[in-house]
């Protein structure tokens, strides 16, 4: 659904098929890329447009949308930082959307616009961190199918660089191993406390390689232990890339349950966090006033809602009521206005959600 159409586009479109309908999603990073290049895409894209038009419309039908379309490429922002854009044409409606979501090309022709066909043409990316843990160094790493980018992170690489922060009382311990052991505690919360940050500019799957009772202690200290996908237990300390990325393989392997496993664990932790929006009611308020970090929802999942008194409140939808111009679909409006705002949609096989009413929406924080 389109939302905040005047009502004299409400009452053709719902009186008469205004077709046809364009999608154009692409990707779009101006910054990083040659604008004449750009350009040349675009125009490429337009062109293909307009020929499978012409296949399937009379020239009537085809005349305004291109008209549309052309103008709005002519007009683009090629100052944004954004990295994909989706453009909507028919005869009565024109958008552009700038969007922080990495997206495949993808071109629809059809009678309607689609919002959930944006979400479906994301770049199924699979990146993940791996936290390398052993009782005297840290090591965190950005990895993918194909490779392993060491993060400079803001956390101690050494035991020995928490020394000078041990207390008075701690430096003079008799018991050599107590020592070890308050140390060692420090070091890992200084490791958690960084690793803070970089769950919040990464917030993807966590995983942790480290002696068991390395790991264990850890998860036990940290304030993201709900964030650890898993943990592969051993000694990785001095251990190369390529047996790093070897030993981690059969816990990314299926990435799809990888991928569920952390959505859930990101809204249980935002639930502890009181910043989860549950339900397709607070999911839609929270969507208008602009805080939606992440939407999670099932697919297929949909529901007809009634507008309340103010734009941040729906209510279930009334079948004998008369209003003909109902929200017919209040989830692609959530969808839309998350996207629009610089937020991010992963859909989840249905079922998955059932303990969230299908639908939640993480907030930031």
């Amino acid at each position: 659904m389109i939302k905040n159409l005047a009502n004299s586009e409400k009452e053709i479109l719902e009186a008469v098929k205004y077709f046809p309908c364009v999608s154009i999603i692409l990707p779009f990073e101006p910054k990083m890329t040659i604008k004449k290049e750009l350009e040349y895409r675009l125009q490429r894209v337009a062109d293909q447009v307009e020929k499978d038009l012409m296949n399937n419309y009379v020239d009537e039908k085809v005349e305004p949308v291109m008209s549309k379309l052309r103008g709005l490429i002519k007009n683009l922002d090629f100052t944004t930082y954004k990295l994909s854009i989706a453009i909507f044409v028919s005869p009565v409606i024109e958008k552009v959307y700038y969007l922080d979501i990495p997206v495949e090309e993808k071109v629809i022709i059809d009678e309607s616009f689609e919002i959930r066909d944006l979400v479906y043409s994301k770049k199924e990316l699979h990146k993940y961190l791996v936290l390398v843990l052993s009782s005297d160094r840290s090591l965190l790493f950005l990895g993918n199918t194909t490779q392993f980018i060491r993060l400079a992170a803001n956390t101690p690489e050494h035991f020995a660089d928490c020394r000078h922060d041990a207390p008075e009382r701690v430096a003079n311990f008799s018991d050599p191993s107590h020592y070890k052991e308050v140390m060692l505690d420090k070091f890992l919360h200084n490791v958690d406390n960084g690793l803070r940050i970089i769950l919040n500019a990464y917030p993807l799957p966590l995983f942790v390689m480290a002696p068991e009772k390395i790991a264990g202690r850890f998860k036990q200290l940290s304030h993201h232990g709900s964030r650890i996908a898993g943990n592969v237990h051993g000694n990785f300390e001095g251990s190369s890339m390529a047996d790093i990325s070897k030993a981690i393989a059969p816990l990314v392997a299926d990435w799809k349950k990888v991928k569920e496993d952390d959505l859930l664990l990101r809204l249980d932790a935002a639930r502890g966090a009181g910043k989860l929006a549950i339900g397709i009611q607070k999911a839609w308020k929270e969507a208008t006033q602009k805080g939606g970090r992440l939407l999670v929802l099932e697919k297929n999942y949909m529901c007809a809602a009634d507008p309340g008194e103010n734009e941040s409140v729906i209510v279930p939808h009334d079948e004998n009521s008369v209003n003909p111009f109902y929200i017919k679909d209040a989830v692609d409006d959530v969808i839309e206005m998350v996207l629009k705002n610089g937020g991010d949609v992963e859909f989840v096989d249905e079922g998955i959600l059932n303990d969230y009413c299908h639908i939640a929406l993480i907030q930031y924080y």
